[in-house]
């Protein structure tokens, strides 16, 4: 295949041509600093610089360790010019969590954000790579040609790990075929969504960042950005995000549904507080705009929803986040209706994306002038997108990946004839927009994103449990894991059994509540299958009504 200019060279000329223009900015403490296009470009100059004078061959990996940053996008620009691939590390992940991927990718060296970072790796794997702080990387002064950055298509720019069944994470290699594949598909739909909207004095759109880049949504939805010369401002501060939103006024920003969740539950929280015209306004237009969702109006609700939009409404949305908002795009997790809803209801459009990071982060994309609440927009075009066995979801297309890294056999089984099998079920209506219906495989996805492997934190427990029979851990698309315990065991018991457990695995992964009932699951009981296994299904459908207290006492503490 011939040496083509790659979404790489793309992005340097557009920041090139916006080269007095701000084009990323961080916000902290309400402190907004940022740099132009060409102050970036001089960044990914000085990184590339360092990169080129440690002699490491083309292909080889890099690992990129710190938390998101204006330094983080160079540097991750910076080692895919020089045609290394990026092996893109969470700054929360635990060290040996870490130091995993980095023995299975083999970096030829780790660039770190912060001392505390590279201390944590050192502290854990005494054979690591050479570590190198942001400080040292970006004192040097630049020499390299920008003009370099070129790449064939099915060159590998990225490892981005990925939990899977077997809480064992595994490499997905992209290749700048892949990315830039999808650059021009998003690219496309956020015009859409522009399409006839200002953006203020300088024609950027304004966006406001927080999820992670080293998820692979939130990196194409970055790289898109730069593309498109937006203006990005990076939260680095996830409890400041509320205020930070506000600050910033984007048109548009990405989310998870655990955010939108929160968001919700706030205004509700403070409106009751607060009492109230606006608080007795606000109740019976919410009751009013259920009642027109399921067709069944009252007398009177046309007032309370039109005094709701001149009095209430508007309000909300100004303080929450800013007179800007086109609209909030939502992916990661399944997204409830009920949430969309209420977004809707506000006069805020929510609009959903669906894909994994084998797609390079997407398969459909909601189209801004036909939204359905509960489903997930068309395939995105240029890809196939349909139903295989037991209704499973797989794709074929520019943006499926390459293959897992050094796991041939879990490729082979993940991609057949082309076609990737994506583990969720779903259905597509007659406007060719799809729902998901639920996942095939034992994989939790948080509201927050994080994809997380129940099984290996379900053994951690019950080692730590005598007496316990089993630990089911559940969580889909919930702010954080709870486990229902089986057995001869206390309370008492299971929080000590947590209190051991929790420490050793990040955040994200920790068990916050649980509840505890003497009768196990068995054959008998229709909870396992004949060869013993938990029929999770079962268990969440049985167990509803306790999952949700589980949740419901933990969040009113």
């Amino acid at each position: 295949m011939s040496t083509i200019i790659s979404f790489i060279g793309e992005i340097f000329s557009q920041l090139q041509a916006a080269a007095d223009t701000r084009i990323l900015a961080e916000i902290r403490e309400g402190e907004v600093t940022g740099v132009t296009g060409v102050e970036l470009l001089e960044l990914v100059r000085k990184a590339r610089t360092f990169i080129a004078s440690k002699n490491i061959k083309k292909g080889e990996r890099c690992g990129l360790l710190a938390a998101n940053s204006i330094r983080w996008v160079a540097m991750d620009l910076a080692i895919m010019a020089e045609g290394l691939i990026v092996v893109p590390l969470y700054s929360r992940q635990a060290p040996a969590e870490l130091v995993a991927m980095m023995k299975d990718s083999t970096p030829a060296l780790v660039c770190c954000g912060d001392t505390a970072l590279r201390e944590g790796i050192a502290q854990s794997w005494t054979g690591a790579p050479q570590q190198f702080l942001f400080d040292e990387i970006f004192a040097g002064v630049g020499g390299v040609h920008l003009e370099q950055a070129q790449v064939e298509n099915d060159t590998p720019v990225t490892i981005i790990y990925t939990s899977g069944t077997s809480g064992e994470a595994k490499g997905v290699v992209l290749t700048a075929g892949n990315v830039g594949f999808m650059l021009d598909r998003t690219a496309e739909r956020l015009s859409e969504l522009m399409a006839g909207a200002s953006s203020g004095v300088t024609g950027q759109d304004r966006i406001f960042h927080y999820l992670p880049f080293t998820f692979a949504a939130s990196w194409i939805a970055l790289l898109t950005f730069l593309k498109r010369r937006s203006l990005v401002t990076i939260n680095m501060d996830l409890a400041k995000i509320a205020n930070d939103m506000r600050v910033v006024a984007p048109d548009y920003f990405l989310n998870v549904p655990q955010l939108l969740e929160r968001m919700r539950r706030a205004v509700d929280e403070q409106l009751w507080q607060t009492g109230g015209v606006a608080q007795a306004i606000y109740v019976r237009a919410k009751a009013a705009w259920v009642r027109r969702q399921e067709k069944r109006p009252k007398a009177g609700d046309a007032l309370w929803l039109g005094l709701a939009n001149r009095l209430v409404f508007p309000a909300i949305r100004k303080k929450m986040i800013g007179r800007n908002l086109k609209a909030l795009i939502c992916g990661s997790a399944p997204l409830s209706a009920e949430t969309q809803l209420y977004f809707m209801m506000l006069g805020i459009h929510v609009l959903q994306v669906y894909g994994l990071t084998e797609t390079t982060a997407i398969c459909t994309m909601d189209d801004p002038n036909r939204v359905e609440v509960g489903r997930v927009g068309p395939a995105i075009p240029g890809m196939e997108m349909r139903l295989g066995e037991n209704e499973e979801i797989v794709v074929r297309g520019p943006n499926v990946f390459s293959g897992y890294w050094n796991r041939p056999e879990q490729t082979a089984e993940a991609l057949r004839e082309g076609w990737f099998r994506t583990g969720d079920q779903g259905e597509m209506n007659a406007a060719g927009n799809w729902r998901i219906a639920g996942r095939i495989k034992n994989l939790i996805v948080l509201g927050s994103g994080h994809k997380i492997s129940p099984e290996p934190i379900e053994s951690a427990i019950a080692k730590n449990l005598p007496g316990v029979q089993q630990v089911v851990v559940v969580g889909n698309g919930r702010g954080y894991l709870s486990a229902i315990v089986t057995g001869s065991v206390t309370p008492e018991h299971v929080q000590s059994a947590l209190d051991a457990v929790n420490p050793e695995l990040p955040h994200y992964k920790q068990v916050r509540a649980f509840f505890v009932q003497a009768d196990a699951f068995s054959i008998e009981n229709g909870a396992l299958t004949v060869n013993g296994k938990l029929k999770r299904d079962v268990i969440a459908a049985r167990m509803k009504n306790e999952i949700e207290e589980m949740y419901r006492v933990k969040q009113a503490v």
